[in-house]
């Protein structure tokens, strides 16, 4: 009912007025002392005031001690025809004539209530959508907050400040499994006794366990033990049991079979549907990251144990090739002492076997060395000596070492090389050492009667081309390099396991691979070495058509070296 307040001391006219707005089921009262007036408005605020401009009271006055509590109320002005106070027309939102007719005064009084309606629902309207922009703004923030960080308790902070963003709550209580141990943070606007915390503890733990009743529980919860984080805004202030009454809501922070804890939220005004959409909103929202934040530290808990794993191989690798060594240098002098004859005449087939040891400890010497220096560039301790030189020095030394071997196994060595190739900044024995390995394997898989060759030129970085496997190396170069190649006619590789003849301890998976052996240490030394001269190693392969192994070392500063020289062919 519309209610209605008469400011007049004038009989006739509150008479009027009672009977007239009463028969229209309009709720009427009536008063003239300023502080009767001041009581009324306080207890129930009036939709309408009709003041009386021609009684003797300073309605100014009146307004000033009434406005806080009728601010919504419709003012009229019942005025007489020569009515012309500026000053009160301020106050006014309409006019009653004091002689006009009752279809009048009720038309100037349903108008009014319809204008101050509409009013209200635009009010109401654009307070909603206010809100709603609100919580819009408070979503899109923390989304972004999440998006940011891979530290769970940050994430839960940024949930709890998202929901206060949006909701502005009395209280929250959020139960979290994303520390060492289960924690209750209590976010609240004023202060909370022991109690009251205690019955918290309690009633989030009552709630987690009825979110699991025909489920294992995955954290088990002690209310004695349960951990309590609190943020209070408000010292000053002190909640008390009611707040047990306000309207509240409550979800499970989960993506799955991921459960990360649960929110409750407590207000003192009621929450809307919008309200309890924006909160499920943000709660399911922290879960994604949350997953991720867990993938996350897995991973790295993972890389530390496989870095310690890593540490200790090498560690192993190291010690057991040093105990190894020594023995071996013993076997190895033993042999050559009966080789000599010093120990007595040794009768053919004694010279067979000995022969056979000696090959197998030379066998056996090589993986040890190689352990021992994939153990030192893994801990970088690798000593390398880098001077100026030219690629031929080392291919030379390779060709001089290696051509007997090539020749017993009745294979054509071609050196194949640029002439005027500038210096480069090397360390020499590794690079013999990565040409050795490379034509090493060349001639080990290369059937007899077939040709190896190897061959440098000078090429810019952006000229190299690759098989895709190893474009990626290949983009990390930039300016000129002198290129090395040796290529074989052997076996080959199959395309899916070029990208695999870099790993440590991999051999080609076929039947001469299993019958010459090997350590599968060689190439990927090759790589380290290589990469620690700022170069690159790749190759490309066919079955049954033979191999080609390059590798790029970058040219040093400084002047060409000269050198006349026809490809060698070594048979």
């Amino acid at each position: 009912m519309v209610r209605i307040l008469l400011i007049s001391d004038r009989e006739k006219l509150k008479e009027r007025f009672l009977k007239l707005l009463s028969l229209n089921k309009y709720h009427v009262e009536t008063a003239f002392d300023t502080q009767v007036v001041s009581d009324l408005v306080k207890i129930a605020p009036p939709d309408i005031m009709i003041f009386d401009t021609g009684i003797n009271l300073d309605f100014k006055v009146l307004s000033k001690a009434i406005k806080p509590f009728c601010e919504k109320a419709i003012v009229l002005l019942l005025t007489a025809e020569e009515f012309s106070d500026r000053e009160l027309i301020k106050y006014a939102n309409g006019f009653i004539p004091e002689n006009a007719n009752d279809e009048i005064i009720l038309g100037t009084l349903n108008m009014n209530l319809r204008m101050k309606n509409t009013l209200e629902k635009l009010s109401d309207t654009n307070k909603d959508l206010q809100d709603s922009l609100s919580r819009q703004s408070a979503l899109y923030s923390t989304s972004s907050q999440f998006a940011g960080t891979l530290d769970k308790k940050k994430l839960i902070n940024f949930m709890v400040e998202g929901i206060d963003r949006a909701l502005s709550f009395s209280l929250t209580c959020t139960l979290s499994f994303c520390e060492d141990e289960p924690v209750l943070l209590i976010n609240s606007l004023h202060e909370l006794s022991e109690e009251i915390i205690s019955a918290l503890k309690l009633r989030t733990i009552l709630q987690y366990k009825s979110l699991f009743e025909n489920e294992k529980i995955p954290y088990n919860v002690d209310i004695n033990n349960l951990k309590v984080i609190k943020h209070i805004k408000d010292n000053a202030s002190r909640f008390t049991f009611d707040i047990f009454h306000y309207d509240n809501m409550f979800a499970s922070i989960r993506l799955g079979e991921n459960f990360y804890g649960c929110v409750e939220i407590f207000k003192e005004s009621q929450f809307s549907s919008d309200d309890a959409t924006c909160f499920q909103t943000i709660v399911q929202q922290v879960a994604l990251p949350l997953k991720s934040a867990s993938l996350y530290q897995e991973i790295k808990e993972t890389n530390l144990k496989l870095e310690k794993l890593e540490r200790l191989k090498s560690e192993f690798i190291s010690i057991v090739s040093h105990e190894l060594r020594t023995p071996l240098t013993s076997i190895k002098n033993a042999l050559d002492i009966l080789m000599t004859g010093k120990c007595g005449d040794i009768n053919e087939s004694g010279t067979k076997f000995l022969d056979m040891a000696k090959r197998n400890v030379q066998r056996l010497s090589g993986i040890i060395n190689d352990l021992l220096d994939l153990s030192k560039i893994e801990a970088g301790k690798m000593d390398f000596h880098f001077k100026s030189i030219n690629i031929h020095q080392v291919i030379d030394y390779v060709k001089s070492t290696l051509s007997i071997l090539a020749k017993e196994k009745n294979l054509t060595l071609i050196i194949d090389e640029t002439e005027n190739l500038p210096d480069i900044n090397a360390d020499s024995q590794r690079l013999e050492q990565v040409l050795t390995n490379l034509v090493s394997n060349a001639i080990k898989f290369t059937p007899e009667g077939k040709k190896i060759t190897i061959s440098s030129r000078l090429l810019n970085a952006s000229d190299i081309e690759v098989h895709p496997y190893f474009q990626d190396e290949i983009n990390k170069l930039k300016g000129d390099y002198i290129v090395v190649s040796v290529k074989d006619e052997g076996i080959g590789i199959a395309e899916k396991d070029l990208l695999h003849a870099f790993d440590k301890f991999a051999q080609i998976e076929n039947s001469l691979s299993r019958k010459v052996g090997g350590s599968g240490l060689g190439l990927p030394i090759a790589k380290q070495l290589l990469d620690a001269h700022k170069g690159a190693i790749w190759c490309s392969s066919e079955l049954e058509k033979g191999s080609d192994f390059c590798f790029a070392i970058p040219v040093a500063t400084g002047k060409a070296v000269t050198r006349q020289e026809t490809p060698v062919l070594t048979r």
